[in-house]
């Protein structure tokens, strides 16, 4: 009889990332209340278990390719893997198992959710895992699967890709890069002692400060789109204007400011105060 401790326990929870699979399942959740029609419970069930198991896998799975990198990181040292507390064996039984489990639950939602579930997989291990060493494009391949579950919920609605749902998974994938460039900055150094290709690292800070500020205006061009199809109504536009304009002057005003790291630092807190709001009233909020 095989027998795990608490101890054991909290580390194989903490190899799934709690709070990225909590933030997956919200998205999946909001897209799929955003989708035009109501879904039957048993999909919402089957669509969040699903979800939950996919992106427990990849992030797992992620830990175990990465477990001599995150050893020279500062901020992933003290994982269960890099601190010896599991064996690496049995975090890829872990990881393998829940994806072993996933494509069959997403497969009861429908064969499209299954089929991005089943992508966003094959990106975040196979693809961008191994491209974080050599690229500094990686980050726009990791938005994908970081943006995928918005169009699982939407598909789950649905059963088809549809603009509206492009739409929703736009906003979250555009998001994810200048947030992402963002912490590179203030922690270039822990980056390029673990050999990690970033956009400051490839090709200086002056051009990584440019391409937040450019990437910030794209974000909140997508940001807009939602309003012409019919996706949400007037409270969120109203919404989507004023914290759009809050994060491009922040970053553009900030620009001035000599500190690149206090600089970076700023950008990435309006970032995570930009997209839980915007998504709230974008799922909450009134409809077109």
């Amino acid at each position: 009889m095989i027998s795990i401790t608490r101890a054991q326990t909290l580390d194989l929870i903490a190899l799934v990332k709690p709070r990225i699979m909590v933030m997956a399942l919200l998205t999946a959740a909001g897209a799929l209340s955003l989708a035009p029609g109501v879904a039957p419970t048993a999909t919402v069930i089957w669509l969040l278990v699903g979800t939950a198991l996919i992106v427990g896998a990849a992030n797992t799975l992620n830990m175990y390719l990465e477990r001599d990198i995150d050893c020279l990181m500062a901020r992933t040292a003290n994982r269960p893997l890099p601190r010896r507390r599991l064996d690496p064996r049995t975090a890829l039984m872990f990881g393998a198992v829940q994806g072993v489990f996933a494509l069959p639950a997403l497969a009861m939602v429908n064969v499209v959710t299954a089929a991005l579930g089943l992508l966003a997989l094959l990106l975040y291990v196979g693809v961008y895992t191994p491209m974080k060493q050599r690229s500094d494009w990686s980050v726009w391949v990791g938005g994908v699967p970081g943006a995928l579950p918005a169009l699982m919920g939407w598909t789950a609605a649905t059963g088809r890709i549809e603009l509206g749902g492009l739409a929703v998974f736009g906003v979250l994938f555009i998001w994810q890069v200048p947030h992402f460039h963002a912490i590179a900055l203030y922690r270039q150094r822990d980056y390029d002692a673990a050999g990690l290709k970033t956009l400051p690292g490839s090709h200086g800070v002056p051009a990584a400060r440019r391409s937040i500020v450019a990437l910030l205006f794209v974000q909140v061009a997508v940001s807009l789109t939602l309003v012409p199809l019919e996706v949400t109504g007037k409270l969120y536009l109203a919404t989507a204007i004023v914290l759009g304009a809050f994060v491009l002057v922040q970053a553009v005003v900030g620009l001035k400011n000599p500190s690149t790291t206090r600089w970076a630092r700023q950008v990435f807190l309006a970032s995570i105060v930009y997209l839980p709001v915007l998504y709230t009233v974008m799922v909450f909020g009134d409809r077109a």
